[in-house]
């Protein structure tokens, strides 16, 4: 850290300047015109949502492909660019950004929930300096502060001209670079190591399920009854302010046991909307945005929002939990038949999905090896998510200090 404390005592020491995006760049769009059969088999690298949202630097080595003709008139992404996501279910996750940080021979389309800047003089910036910036929580807040919406939120350009960015001399920048990406590297190590152990429990927990002799069944034969939630009307307070019901939102289903919720809803809110309780023990699959495909199951009787598919087991068919195992072992076959430009799925992609249905006293003998199982890999991985929280906040931790400059 001194050394960039010298460089800024020597380079910049009233301060840096600060840039209005809009003076210093132009935003464009991603695809238009594009119907659902051009993602079937496409010509072009296709920069999906998901890439945007997950990485702060762009994946290019993807197998997401569009049909571009030669002669249509569209937007490609270049070396630099600021991607943002332009729409989201709460504006915290709006206009999250990733920057292409690699030269690339391939064009690259971006998809049209997403949208790009492009900086006017390349060499203002490192694009290894803006992926960390533009994630930062100063960055963060005033771009959450362009969007609007009710149950869906979107960013505004227009708003996003008026961001205004340090703009620090390209040696202070490259130092800040080194740093950070010393934290993220460390953390993609211990990343990869706790990926490793998961896909030993998915492996063994897929072999178990899918490579026995099973009769197959449609995933809507064992469900006894389905429902999606809804969002009440965000500017009605009567909703939500001293809400005592669980709500269930999408960014909580992540393959997991949800017992508790961070959101809550009014009595007003079931009697006013579409929004209606669930039982316990449903196998809740998200069908829209980022968390589209992941499942989960609601261990507390809660309220769902519309994104997510609620589906009561017939427990005269299967257990619950087999299912919620068999749902999860089937989430590729899901990012597969996600449709749009966005990526959505409906009940009938869910619904119409195969699994494996052996007789009830050999689901229970599955499932109870699985549980043993995935304790044991759970106990042997324990320390690892727990460091890579550490680390982390660590990285946020010297990111907003090392990215808050004096203005001068």
């Amino acid at each position: 850290m001194s050394r960039i404390n010298d460089l800024i005592a020597d380079l910049c020491p009233d301060g840096v300047p600060f840039r209005r995006l809009g003076d210093i760049g132009s935003f464009y769009g991603g695809l238009s015109g594009k119907s659902k059969d051009d993602f079937k088999d496409g010509n072009a690298v296709f920069i999906t949502y998901m890439n945007v949202y997950s990485n702060i630097e762009l994946k290019t080595d993807v197998e997401d492909r569009v049909r571009v003709g030669e002669k249509e008139k569209q937007h490609t992404v270049q070396y630099g660019d600021v991607l943002f996501t332009g729409s989201s279910e709460t504006p915290d996750e709006c206009g999250m950004s990733s920057v292409l940080t690699t030269h690339t021979d391939e064009k690259l389309y971006l998809n049209s929930f997403c949208f790009g800047y492009r900086f006017a003089d390349p060499d203002m910036f490192l694009p290894g300096f803006t992926k960390h910036l533009f994630r930062s929580d100063a960055l963060r807040y005033q771009i959450t502060r362009t969007a609007s919406g009710v149950t869906r939120f979107n960013v505004s350009k227009k708003k996003m001209e008026d961001v205004t960015i340090p703009v620090p001399p390209i040696e202070v920048q490259r130092e800040i670079v080194r740093v950070l990406d010393n934290f993220t590297e460390l953390t993609a190590e211990l990343t990869a190591e706790l990926t490793a152990r998961k896909q030993q429990y998915e492996y063994y927990r897929n072999t178990m399920i899918f490579d026995a002799d099973y009769p197959l069944v449609e995933l809507r034969s064992v469900v006894k009854h389905y429902c999606s939630g809804a969002t009440p009307k965000k500017g009605n307070s009567g909703f939500y302010n001293g809400g005592t019901i669980p709500w269930i939102r999408t960014q909580d289903v992540r393959f997991n046991e949800i017992t508790e919720v961070d959101s809550y809803i009014t009595e007003a809110a079931i009697e006013q909307t579409a929004a209606k309780w669930i039982p316990e023990n449903c196998v809740i699959v998200a069908i829209s945005g980022a968390s589209a495909g992941r499942s989960a199951i609601n261990k507390i009787r809660a309220t769902t929002n519309q994104h997510c598919l609620n589906m009561e087991i017939n427990p005269e068919k299967a257990l619950y939990k087999y299912v919620y195992f068999c749902v999860c072992g089937r989430y590729d076959e899901l990012l597969l038949r996600k449709q749009g430009a966005r990526g959505d799925l409906n009940s009938s992609l869910i619904l119409g999905i195969t699994i494996p249905l052996p007789p009830i006293e050999k689901q229970r003998e599955i499932v109870n090896t699985i549980d043993s199982f995935e304790a044991l890999v759970n106990s042997i991985s324990d320390g690892i998510p727990a460091e890579i929280e550490a680390r982390q906040q660590q990285y946020r931790y010297y990111r907003d200090k090392l990215l808050s400059f004096k203005e001068a």
